[in-house]
Formats: structure tokens, sequence, C-alpha cells
């Protein structure tokens, strides 16, 4: 991997849209954002496999596509294996000569599809090392069918299969570590992104793209409709995600060279720049519950995981012996 690429917002928009304007995601959805920037860290044509979820539904509501690319519909548990088919057809194709032009396969796949259904179709992928790149866009739960709760979503956070009440706080498991479950497999690049650093977002995806194997992208993907947030505050939600390490920003080459890049860096530098986890949690109403009197030892749990979580990383990092 050279990650020598530093694109410029100008190069970038000179590269054509591949996802077209029109669809209907909600407003302030991150993951239309978040497409368009991956798409645009390719230099090869892409066939693109999508998962059933928002993405899917909002982009092809028949008969309407906004792909402009070879683009398929699969169902939530098989993403990984069927953009391994296409892979393997591009191979055998390749050096039987009768294609003479090699293209990406990228499979993006929602929280569901990916932490839940779809995990052992993704770990089947990993082991047999397809040339694959596996983008999850994590919107924390499955939005498409009403914000149920799923293995991705954090804990204490409301949805409608975890509700917050007397009973039980929200979701009452942790989120499933799922950058380290892929690493695990020792793949050779895996990395988390956002939306609001969009540079270290397209370069990781360009690194994603040269992998020699399958290659992973986490990202995160703000949803005012299930976070209960204002639809003009999706970046903002990103921002503070990463300021407050509550998702940091970091590669792992190879299951086993971590690497801290973006703001997260500036933070393992300069401890000072992290901020409290409550500048992240109490803009959104599926947290409202949280800043009742009773529930403040919550806030407490989750500061000091969220502050575990970090110091953990910077071990991994080599920033603490």
């Amino acid at each position: 991997m050279s990650g020598e690429w530093s694109p410029t917002l100008k190069e970038l928009a000179k590269k054509p849209e591949l996802l077209a304007s029109g669809h209907r995601l909600c407003a302030g959805c991150a993951a239309g954002t978040i497409i368009r920037a991956i798409l645009k860290a390719a230099w090869k044509p892409i066939v693109a496999v999508n998962a059933t979820g928002c993405l899917e539904v909002a982009t092809t509501i028949y008969p309407y596509t906004s792909w402009r690319i070879p683009w398929i519909h699969n169902a939530f548990e098989n993403a990984a294996a069927t953009a391994a088919g296409i892979a393997r057809a591009r191979d055998k194709l390749l050096r039987d000569g009768r294609l003479d032009k090699d293209y990406h396969v990228i499979a993006f796949a929602g929280d569901g599809g990916t932490y839940d259904i779809g995990i052992q179709a993704l770990s089947g992928a990993l082991e047999r090392r397809e040339k694959i790149l596996y983008v999850l866009y994590d919107n924390e739960a499955y939005m498409n069918t009403g914000i149920q709760r799923s293995g991705g979503t954090p804990m204490a956070a409301w949805t409608t299969t975890s509700p917050a009440g007397r009973k039980i706080p929200g979701k009452i498991e942790w989120k499933k570590p799922i950058a380290r479950i892929v690493a695990a497999h020792d793949v050779p690049y895996v990395a988390t992104a956002t939306p609001w650093q969009w540079r270290d977002l397209v370069v990781k995806a360009r690194k994603a793209l040269e992998a020699d194997g399958p290659a992973f992208l986490h990202v995160l993907s703000p949803c005012p409709r299930g976070w209960r947030f204002d639809t003009n505050l999706s970046i903002e939600m990103a921002r503070l995600a990463v300021q407050t390490c509550f998702f940091p920003l970091y590669e792992i080459v190879d299951g086993e060279k971590y690497v801290i890049t973006g703001y997260s860096r500036s933070i393992a530098m300069n401890p000072k720049l992290k901020k409290p986890v409550v500048e992240y949690l109490k803009p959104q109403g599926r947290f409202r519950h949280l800043f009742k009197p009773e529930n403040a030892r919550l806030l407490e749990e989750i500061q000091r995981r969220v502050d575990y979580e970090w110091e953990r990383l910077l071990k991994l990092a080599g920033y603490r012996s």
C-alpha cells in the first residue's frame, strides 16, 4: 500500500459522481456522503454489492436507481459471499484473457447486515482472503425496519426493541468490537473512519482498495431519525464521536499493527484535546434518559468504558508501555 495519496477537495470535485443525487435517503443521513467519498477513492471501474438496508432501499426504489456503476442487491446475510463470487469470476476471466479490464469489488452493508445477520459470510470471505473491500456504514441500529437494536448499538441507547424505561435503561449490552473481530482474521487492512474527517476517509478507502486481499472499513454513519438529533447535525455528531474517543480513528495493518490517525492522533499526542463523552451523548435523544438523576451511574460507566477502550488502543498503537 502506498499510503501517499492525499487528495485535495478540488481534485476530488473533478472526479465523477458515481452516486447520483435525487435518492431518498433521509434528510441529514450520513450514508450518502460516506458512499460518495469512498467511490471517489477508486481508480478502476467498480462493481458494488449492497446488502438490504437503508442505503439499498433509498437509492434503488423501482424503477429508479442512483447508482452510476454496476450494482447488485443481495439479502441481508450474504453481501460478502456475493462480492466474493464476483471477485472470483473477475479473476478467472482475467486469467483466461476473456476480460481486458480489472475492476474493484466493494460490498456495502449496515450494522445489522454486518454485526449480526451477515457476520458468517463476512468471516468466510476474510478467511478465504477474497480480494474485496467490505464497507460497514454503521448507523448503530436496524434503522430501515424501525430502529431495532443491533450488535452495533451502543450500551444504554434507546431503540424500539431496547426501550428506556423503569425496567431497563436502553440496550444493556456493549457494542460489539467489529474492527478487532475482523482484524483477528489477519487480513491486510482494517480501518475506522467518519464523514467528519473526509480526507482521512478517502485515503483509507484508497489504502483498502490497494490491499493485497480483503479489506474492511468501519465508518460511523450518524442517523438523525434513529439517534434523535436535528438533521443539520450529522457531521457534528461524527466530530464529537471522534473528539470524545467514543469512536476513535485508527488502522490495523496485517491484523496486528495499530496506527492511530486523524484527529485521534492529535488526542494521543495531546490528551487535553479529549472531550468528555457527555458532549457526544447529550445532543442525541436516544440517550436522553441518561441525564435523569437515577441514571447518573450509567454516564459514569460509559465514560469509564470509553476511557478503558481508548487506553487499550493507545497501548496497541505503542503510545503506552
